[in-house]
């Protein structure tokens, strides 16, 4: 009996000593960065002031806090702001409806004529892309349309909300860079398809849609040489008498094969009405008077609608792809549902507020701008976002949000990051980059079994060094 307590005292004293080293483990991970972490961040060569870092179990305690509560610009790491608010509030089933509507007693022609306009009421839907738009007229072919007299357009589910596509970095035929607008047809934006012609040494590019308004000009170079990878092709805009002329410069190797590139061409009502016109000719129809600007009467009836795909959709667009417009929608699309009114980004940004605060969620540094990220004044820390995913993880919509992020090394925006390593698979992940930003938020399933979110976003004007740091980081915690 005697030799059993000596032994459970030796036993206990062990135990004890290896609880407190497990505790002051914990507490010096809280005050900084674990001894591998600090030698990645150290051959960053920035300074740790422009790095703000949390990590934590989602169902334990904090593990590394260093900077948490300092505002920083997270860029595209601010989508998980506007997607979870919009998860959490509109719910993972909402849709947008495009409606087409017409006045009481229009009655259609035996030519197809109808007998007064045709209005259409736009929705702010997000992803309304070429082949929704030829899905709605065919439903008008259908009903024996042939000619409209007139298309009403009524965008009064936003404010004045278009954007200058080249106001954020110079470059206005990006798609990143998109207007948003309430009848957004295929993101405003004109694909060019590049067909190899071997025999000539030539490219051949085709529009499309053939919009009006849009011609191609220069040429892009033959090359011989072994298909380098992605195809890289200059597209500058110039305005022309009769519309935009897209300068195409660059050599492309002719064994990278047939590849398309989608470029900004019109501005976004612009667009919507000249890919409506060359639809609709396509299938037979025509528009014999204007496209224009307009209110849907109280008393129109509807006559044919096009429901978008579910918000869990959506969001996944978002948020694995970084898709900007979309978020910028999204937000004008809180905005629309949560005040009275045409939307803004402010009613957008007071909605966020509003939702994140119904969940407990109150950031007084948050600057949710326009929604997406692709901005210079967002803000928010980095002890903020760990709470709204911590909150997210508990939350009904924890599949949707979750599944919505890119895999590390599988798809999305990190889909070639971490692809040779352990944490290949593991990770769902948001990344944002801006010129002077690195972010890297979301969750992490480690060897343990044990998940861990993660908030890593580093602030300067060499931030593009941090990308190391950061897969080191997903990395390490795999391996937790």
């Amino acid at each position: 009996m005697t030799v059993f307590r000596r032994q459970w005292r030796s036993f206990s004293r062990n135990a004890a000593v290896a609880l407190l080293a497990v505790l002051v483990s914990t507490a010096a991970w809280a005050q900084g960065l674990p001894p591998e972490l600090s030698a990645a961040w150290a051959a960053t060569g920035l300074p740790e002031s422009s790095l703000s870092v949390v990590v934590e179990r989602v169902d334990g305690p904090r593990m590394v806090s260093v900077n948490a509560d300092q505002p920083r610009n997270p860029a595209s790491v601010m989508k998980l702001v506007t997607t979870f608010a919009a998860l959490d509030s509109l719910g993972p089933a909402y849709v947008w409806r495009t409606q087409l509507l017409v006045d009481p007693g229009t009655t259609v022609a035996a030519d197809g004529t109808l007998s007064g306009p045709l209005y259409l009421r736009a929705s702010g839907d997000p992803l309304f892309k070429l082949e929704d738009l030829w899905q709605l007229l065919r439903e008008l072919r259908l009903r024996g349309v042939r000619k409209i007299p007139e298309l009403v357009v009524d965008r009064s589910v936003f404010g004045p909300v278009a954007i200058d596509p080249g106001a954020f970095d110079g470059d206005a035929s990006r798609p990143y860079n998109a207007s948003p607008d309430a009848w957004m047809v295929g993101f405003g934006a004109v694909r060019l398809l590049f067909t190899p012609d071997p025999r000539a040494r030539r490219w051949r590019v085709t529009l499309d849609p053939p919009v009006p308004g849009v011609e191609v000009d220069g040429t892009v170079k033959w090359s011989d040489a072994l298909c380098p990878g992605p195809p890289s092709v200059g597209t500058e805009p110039f305005l022309t008498s009769s519309g935009v002329s897209l300068r195409l410069t660059g050599t492309v190797s002719g064994g990278c094969g047939e590849f398309s590139i989608y470029r900004l061409a019109l501005s976004q009502p612009r667009h919507a009405e000249a890919v409506f016109r060359v639809l609709w000719q396509e299938m037979g129809g025509s528009v014999t008077g204007r496209i224009r600007p307009g209110s849907v009467p109280g008393d129109a009836v509807l006559f044919v609608t096009h429901d978008s795909p579910p918000l869990v959709e959506v969001v996944r667009h978002i948020n694995k792809f970084s898709n900007n417009v979309m978020a910028r929608m999204l937000l004008l699309s809180l905005g629309a549902n949560y005040e009275p009114g045409p939307a803004t980004v402010d009613s957008g940004g007071r909605a966020v507020e509003s939702i994140l605060a119904g969940r407990g969620l109150r950031f007084p540094e948050l600057v949710v701008d326009n929604g997406s990220g692709l901005s210079r004044d967002g803000r928010v820390s980095a002890d903020s976002l760990a709470r709204l995913l911590a909150a997210a993880w508990r939350s009904p919509v924890m599949p949707e949000f979750v599944s919505s992020l890119a895999i590390s090394g599988v798809d999305g925006t990190v889909r070639r990051r971490l692809r040779d390593s352990e944490a290949a698979g593991l990770a769902h992940l948001k990344s944002g980059s801006l010129r002077d930003v690195r972010a890297l938020a979301g969750y992490v399933l480690s060897a343990s079994g044990h998940r861990y979110l993660v908030v890593s976003v580093v602030n300067d004007e060499r931030a593009q060094q941090a990308n190391g740091f950061n897969d080191k980081l997903i990395d390490w915690l795999s391996a937790q």
